[in-house]
């Protein structure tokens, strides 16, 4: 599961890094909620909670329909 998260984290990454952010990989715990730690840009940004959620959490779904929930490190 985490190989599979990684490799959708890997087709989001561009898009971050491209406003000078970045998204990592923390852990998938057993309940399939996905820990993650936005940084560069992305970490003291106000809309970091909209990326969050509304960007990175619905693509994981969409691509991994396991996953329960993304949340911040």
């Amino acid at each position: 599961m985490k190989e599979r998260v990684q490799e959708v984290l890997e087709k989001i990454r561009p898009s971050l890094q491209a406003d000078g952010g970045d998204v990592e990989l923390i852990d998938v715990s057993d309940g399939n909620v996905v820990t993650v730690r936005l940084t560069g840009a992305c970490a003291g940004c106000p809309m970091s909670q909209m990326t969050l959620k509304g960007g990175i959490e619905r693509i994981l779904k969409q691509e991994i329909p396991e996953v329960v929930s993304v949340e911040s490190a």
